[in-house]
């Protein structure tokens, strides 16, 4: 009767350790169901001016047929972000199709392969809009140098046209941009993480201690801390500190703990045998 009381306690445990490891894999950061935030209303031309939008956000911009439309996306350690793009083409008559591209680059601008999406379409000569989406690998806390695993830091994702009729050039388009990012859980969590989120703006020192470039004036120097605080996550970078592995692996030890118990008091026996033989 006692080794069946602990059995059952021992599994009640289990159960309630599962499922308080499960809520920390639930609890991981996903988009919301409701309707995306406005964001920005322009995009920037280049790396440098690249326009920060959060994860959640849709971003808006015009342009002209040719142009290089850029924003900037802070992904963290152990999401998956998902870039979508929409681009509603000139009712003018246009002489052709065009096809469209969606590029996405990390900090350390290496252009980052998608794992699923449409990242080129193209659009005919009477289609309204086209939609391109790009879906990266999950984000690493750290990678070796020879890899390129996906780290923690700003995304560039850069939108534009690559192929078209020479005519169509500089034809009004509309851009719309959404980033989108789930949690992964600590099924990718790896040991180690960097020392800083790959930012731009992030500038190291010489050994001496001295500044490697001159020093940039005060208004340059807010600008370039408004930026990189524009392109952080809402609740700043995680870097790795916390992975629901910790909490699967507290759940295993204390199960492991409970099936020794269970085991040696299921084996143990009725206690010492009897000194007076049998039959006495």
């Amino acid at each position: 009767m006692r080794t069946r009381t602990f059995v059952t306690a021992a599994l009640l445990a289990g159960a309630a350790l599962f499922g308080t490891a499960g809520g920390a894999v639930a609890d991981s950061p996903s988009p919301s169901a409701s309707g995306s935030a406005e964001g920005p209303t322009e995009a920037g031309t280049s790396f440098r001016t690249a326009t920060p939008v959060q994860p959640g956000q849709r971003a808006t911009a015009g342009a002209s047929t040719g142009d290089y439309l850029y924003w900037a996306v802070p992904v963290d350690t152990g999401q998956r972000a998902t870039m979508k793009a929409k681009v509603t083409l000139p009712k003018a008559a246009r002489h052709g199709a065009a096809t469209w591209q969606l590029d996405v680059y990390d900090g350390l601008r290496r252009r980052q392969a998608c794992s699923y999406g449409a990242q080129t379409r193209a659009a005919g000569a009477d289609a309204a809009s086209v939609e391109l989406s790009c879906t990266l690998r999950t984000v690493r806390s750290w990678a070796e140098q020879s890899s390129n695993d996906p780290l923690p830091g700003t995304y560039f994702v850069r939108l534009t046209v690559t192929d078209l009729p020479q005519e169509d050039l500089g034809l009004p388009v509309h851009a719309e941009f959404e980033p989108a990012v789930t949690g992964t859980g600590g099924a990718y969590a790896v040991d180690g993480k960097l020392a800083a989120p790959l930012v731009p703006g992030a500038a190291t020192g010489s050994k001496d201690g001295e500044s490697a470039s001159p020093e940039p004036s005060a208004s340059a120097s807010a600008a370039g801390k408004r930026s990189v605080a524009a392109s952080e996550p809402e609740g700043g970078w995680s870097s790795g500190r916390w992975s629901d592995r910790w909490a699967w692996t507290a759940a295993g030890g204390v199960l492991a703990a409970l099936a020794g118990i269970g085991g040696y008091a299921m084996t143990r026996g009725g206690g010492r045998p009897s000194r007076v033989p049998p039959g006495v």
